[in-house]
């Protein structure tokens, strides 16, 4: 293959996503060319509303497919966390990259952490998820809605409309914005449990087994086993990616077992079901089936079915 066009987002993350993949398939073929086309998405031209009023299925990635259609590129880059569990016939993901920094971060102008915001204090996020985890940590917290890319949603707290917001860490690590605010504190993930698939990047192209088998160089490992553990989990559930569910697959450090943390509620926490557990690595292609069976026993798809009129309310 001489020529390869990469599908792109137009946002500053989604072109730094893209253009380190152009990086890494420059290493293993130094003589292809390869480019990237931008295209906006539905998420990317309504900011003035919640995504969970307007999501379903392929809010980030339907416009990237259409281009793969339609032979406007030939893959297609994105956040896995934003990568449908279900794709429709025709399409794979061919890749799924190391992961990066699978934190929440807690950035605010004035307040070194969660525990530390004044009572009443205004926290930014659009995420029923991180609501949810948020209003775990502090019940008393008035949670505002937050929309755009990162620089826009920095630049909103740092107007005052916020004491804090919560973001994905590695976006703004990837950005190196970090110092851009006074406070930038990754959360532990034992606080906040991560989107399923959060800080990997997945590759996503038509079924085409030269093109699948050329991706196969961005293909890792350990991100392959914990985000199938953690999309399988989301699979069972029927979840989706716009109501509350936490997943985080973390492979130990000899890779012999792998601890699997997941939560599914309600966005104000006033109900949730949580629970851990750890199994020998060979069991990665079952456990996430078998721990989304455990929370369905404790009634989690009710649970998931109130959240989700929750917030199209």
């Amino acid at each position: 293959m001489k020529k390869l066009v990469i599908a792109t987002r137009k946002s500053k993350l989604a072109l730094w996503q893209s253009e380190y993949i152009k990086e890494q398939l420059n290493k293993h073929y130094p003589d292809m060319e390869i480019e990237l086309e931008t295209f906006s998405t539905k998420a990317d031209k309504i900011l003035d509303v919640p995504l969970a009023k307007i999501g379903g299925k392929g809010l980030f990635t339907k416009e990237l497919e259409i281009a793969l259609l339609n032979k406007q590129a030939d893959i297609a880059v994105h956040s896995l966390k934003d990568v449908p569990v279900e794709f429709e016939e025709g399409f794979k993901l061919a890749a799924v990259t190391k992961r990066f920094d699978p934190r929440d971060a807690f950035l605010s102008q004035n307040y070194d952490s969660i525990e530390n915001l004044p009572q009443n204090a205004v926290v930014g996020t659009t995420s029923l998820r991180r609501r949810m985890e948020i209003k775990m940590l502090r019940p008393d917290v008035v949670l505002k809605d937050l929309r755009g890319n990162i620089n826009t949603r920095i630049a909103k707290l740092k107007a005052g409309e916020y004491d804090a917001i919560i973001l994905a860490a590695t976006g703004v690590q990837k950005l190196q914005i970090e110092d851009e605010v006074n406070y930038f504190v990754p959360v532990s993930t034992e606080d906040m449990t991560p989107s399923m698939g959060q800080a990997t990047l997945g590759i996503e192209t038509l079924d085409n087994k030269e093109l699948i088998e050329l991706l196969s160089v961005l293909h890792d490992d350990d991100a392959h086993i914990e985000s199938t553990i953690e999309r399988d989990f989301v699979r069972v559930l029927e979840g989706g990616c716009q109501v509350p569910i936490g997943i985080k697959a973390t492979l130990s450090e000899d890779k012999k077992s792998v601890k699997v943390d997941a939560i599914v509620g309600m966005p104000d926490a006033s109900e949730y079901i949580q629970d851990s557990m750890t199994v020998d690595v060979s069991k990665f292609e079952t456990v996430g089936k078998e721990m989304a069976q455990k929370f369905i026993q404790k009634g989690a798809k009710e649970l998931l079915a109130k959240a989700e009129k929750v917030a199209f309310q």
